[in-house]
């Protein structure tokens, strides 16, 4: 783990190094900002899969609602139906989670690395780094002791917190309108019976983007410019990428 842990940041400060003139001092905040670009991009072609996936099984909405009447006091029979549904049509009701998952490695080795004070028994060089004086293996909490909430290093923070606000809001504006547009998500089963959380899912639905800002005030800077880079990565990926979708469909989509 070490050796890997000792490439991982050879590569950052590789890419610092290559970033640094013209970034200066900023140049491993870069450096982060290049990698996370660079997992996205590696990701984007499951992304775009997963983008297809979910057309698809939009389109399908109305084969799984007549199953649902036929099957729905049968949950064995309505599973396997749904599967050999899905089989026929060569979609994978699991397509849309794999860009998620594959870029959790990243974000984990990217905050082990800015967490550890040492790596392969040497200091860890990269903890000194900084972006406009806030040190990019510190958190928030760190930046409020050296200064409070409006000095040098705090205000860094909340000009990330400024970005994922404002992603937030669109993704926000974007799914209320998408929600809006769509049929009423149904609440009940075939059967009469409530569904378990879908109201509270629908209802909640808006506000998850929000939730990223509780992320970036814990996290080590560096894993929090991750966290920031990746966000706003995945607003515009998703509008393009899903923008001629029905509402309901998207809807679903920026909530995966």
């Amino acid at each position: 783990m070490s050796v890997f842990m000792s490439a991982f940041a050879g590569l950052v400060g590789s890419f610092a190094d290559l970033l640094q003139p013209l970034f200066q001092g900023a140049a491993t905040a870069a450096a982060i900002v290049l990698f996370t670009a660079l997992v996205r991009l590696a990701v984007h072609p499951l992304s775009r899969a997963a983008a297809r996936g979910q057309k698809a099984r939009t389109k399908l909405q109305p084969q799984i609602a007549e199953l649902r009447k036929k099957h729905g006091k049968n949950p064995e029979r309505m599973q396997k139906a749904l599967m050999e549904l899905h089989k026929e049509e060569k979609v994978s009701p699991l397509s849309g989670c794999l860009p998620s998952l594959l870029q959790m490695p990243a974000f984990f080795l990217l905050y082990h690395l800015f967490s550890s004070q040492k790596i392969g028994g040497d200091p860890n060089a990269l903890l000194g780094h900084e972006l406009f004086g806030a040190p990019l293996g510190e958190r928030w909490h760190d930046a409020l002791a050296h200064g409070g909430l409006l000095g040098a290093q705090s205000v860094v923070y909340l000009g990330l917190f400024a970005i994922v606000a404002t992603v937030a809001t669109f993704n926000y504006r974007r799914t209320k309108r998408q929600l809006a547009a769509a049929p009423a998500t149904p609440t009940t089963g075939p059967d009469g019976q409530p569904m378990p959380g879908m109201g509270a899912m629908t209802k909640l639905m808006p506000l998850m983007s929000f939730f990223t800002l509780v992320s970036v005030a814990y996290v080590p800077l560096a894993a929090a410019l991750y966290i920031v880079t990746s966000t706003t990565w995945t607003a515009v990926e998703r509008t393009v990428l899903y923008r001629d979708m029905p509402a309901a469909g998207a809807a679903m989509a920026t909530a995966a």
